[in-house]
């Protein structure tokens, strides 16, 4: 009778860790741009990039008149009404005392809107203010069609 030896495999099968790595990354790159909220709003382009909103308060203002807020702690835009707007800006800086200010007003939202927000924020003490702007984008050069004549 003869005995059988075994011997311990020293090799690993990747083949199932790249099918989970691979999944894995499907998913988050399908997922990714739905954890992007916030309101869509078309910001005034400048030459100057202007500093992103990271922490604090980020007011937004839709072109129809609509203002959002939304604080760093809770992340979501609440609808704010014109009648409730100086009760909700003093509950949001109550909330977040020092904290910055953003607005990222629509580039085609009433200048008025923006200006009576930002006087509710300061008389509610906020001192720092920001506008959200984004780079001015480069206009394609405009092509020529081709010449028929050569």
């Amino acid at each position: 009778m003869r005995h059988r030896t075994y011997h311990a495999l020293s090799e690993i099968n990747v083949t199932n860790l790249v099918d989970v790595v691979l999944v894995l990354l499907i998913i988050f790159m399908v997922t990714a741009p739905l954890l992007q909220s916030g309101i869509e709003v078309r910001l005034p382009q400048t030459t100057t990039a202007a500093e992103q909103p990271s922490e604090g308060i980020v007011v937004t203002i839709k072109k129809d008149g609509g203002v959002f807020i939304r604080t760093d702690k809770d992340l979501t835009d609440v609808y704010t009404a014109p009648e409730n707007r100086e009760r909700d800006f003093e509950q949001a800086i109550r909330t977040h005392p020092g904290a910055k200010a953003y607005i990222r007003a629509d580039n085609e939202a009433n200048y008025g809107l923006v200006v009576e927000i930002i006087g509710i924020m300061k008389a509610h003490g906020v001192n720092d203010v920001g506008l959200v702007t984004q780079p001015k984008m480069e206009k394609p050069e405009q092509t020529q069609p081709p010449n028929k004549w050569g």
